[in-house]
């Protein structure tokens, strides 16, 4: 699976040469505000619960809600922390207070100011015309990952909308985390035709802005666990 460029030599492609015949795609459920809905998520597998930290969004939490999250979750649940073009202090408040696993800047920083936390990170880009994921990935060669997300000229994500999954390409330096606009009713489609390492999915499971709907939750992950166990 090597790649002529990649910085880290590795390029993340959904290759089934071994006789292991599984591929699970990891989930990330994102925008948790109430430690109920964060427990729930855990107990039906996900794999990653996001935070957010952007006061403009509906979903935004305080240090104080964000403590009280991650108090509801048990052993091997990766916390992700979101912002979007924060100031350090404020990155370093949270990462003081609130355990995080995974950084994730989803506006326009840079690759120095990602790195800057000694802290694993994950880029988020917009999709918009003209992107070129081999030198984003490039620049950013020291993130977990890209997440992919719908381009929006006023909007830095959380927009519920959709992108053409067909420009996800087949092979990246990076694991990709494929988001925007996935729902239970779309996720299969999803990853036939992308074959991301992993999803981020936040509206689509919500009854509203951040209150996590347990039904939602549950139909969203048992389309992937069907989409691998027959595809």
């Amino acid at each position: 699976m090597s790649q002529v460029g990649a910085p880290n030599g590795v390029a993340w492609a959904p290759e089934r040469k071994s006789s292991y015949p599984w591929r699970r795609t990891r989930v990330k459920i994102c925008g948790f505000t109430r430690p109920q809905d964060a427990a729930a998520a855990a107990a039906l597998g996900a794999d990653a619960l996001g935070l957010v930290f952007y006061p403009p969004s509906p979903r935004a939490v305080t240090v104080a809600q964000a403590q009280a999250v991650v108090a509801a979750l048990p052993p091997f649940v990766t916390v992700v922390a979101l912002f979007v073009d924060e100031q350090e202090e404020a990155v370093r408040d949270v990462l003081a207070n609130v355990r995080v696993d995974l950084l994730q800047f989803h506006g326009d920083e840079s690759p120095e100011y990602c790195r800057g936390f000694g802290r694993p990170y994950m880029k988020a880009i917009r999709m918009a015309e003209g992107v070129d994921l081999a030198q984003v990935a490039w620049r950013y060669h020291d993130s977990a990952g890209l997440l992919l997300d719908a381009w929006h000229p006023d909007a830095k994500g959380g927009t519920g909308a959709a992108f053409d999954w067909e420009r996800v390409p087949a092979q990246c330096s990076l694991p990709i985390v494929l988001a925007g606009g996935l729902t239970p009713d779309n996720v299969r489609q999803a990853l036939a035709v992308a074959r991301p390492y992993a999803l981020d999915v936040s509206s689509g499971v919500e009854s509203a802005k951040g209150i996590k709907d347990f039904d939602k939750m549950a139909a969203f992950l048992n389309e992937v666990y069907e989409f691998e166990r027959t595809g």
